[in-house]
């Protein structure tokens, strides 16, 4: 189990990396669409904002998976941390809601998805079971 705990915070942290690039696509497509003169109003999407809303939702049901697979495992502060992520899940889900009325949390929306990643991550690090030295019988 240590293994597939490991494997789920590596998930979760790569899953965050590519909400990352695909927000960027998405800020970067909006420009180019302007810029050719699309009208970018209430109902304007493009692939990136879709992927990084759907792609949301990937990544809390991984940080479920990561705490229930967390009480089935030996992994030092395992529990703790995949609590953590899940807590920081459910922020960045809030901070995504409140940002549309107040653009300006929008910054620490990233800030916490950057945390995700980053205690996932470590989770995922805990999970690595040292090489025992091997002796001679």
């Amino acid at each position: 189990m240590r293994n597939v705990y490991r494997v789920l915070g590596l998930l979760i942290a790569v899953a965050v990396v590519l909400q990352v690039a695909s927000i960027a696509l998405a800020g970067f497509t909006i420009a180019k669409d302007a810029d050719d003169g699309t009208s970018i109003g209430a109902d304007y999407s493009n692939f990136g904002q879709s992927y990084h809303s759907i792609a949301g939702s990937v990544i809390a049901l991984l940080a479920l998976a990561f705490l229930i697979v967390s009480f089935l495992t030996d992994v030092p502060r395992g529990r703790v941390l995949a609590g953590i992520v899940v807590g920081l899940v459910v922020l960045q889900f809030l901070l995504a809601v409140v940002s549309f009325g107040v653009p300006a949390l929008g910054l620490l929306h990233g800030i916490n998805g950057l945390a995700i990643a980053g205690v996932a991550s470590a989770g995922a690090r805990r999970a690595v079971v040292p090489k025992q030295p091997v002796t001679s019988a």
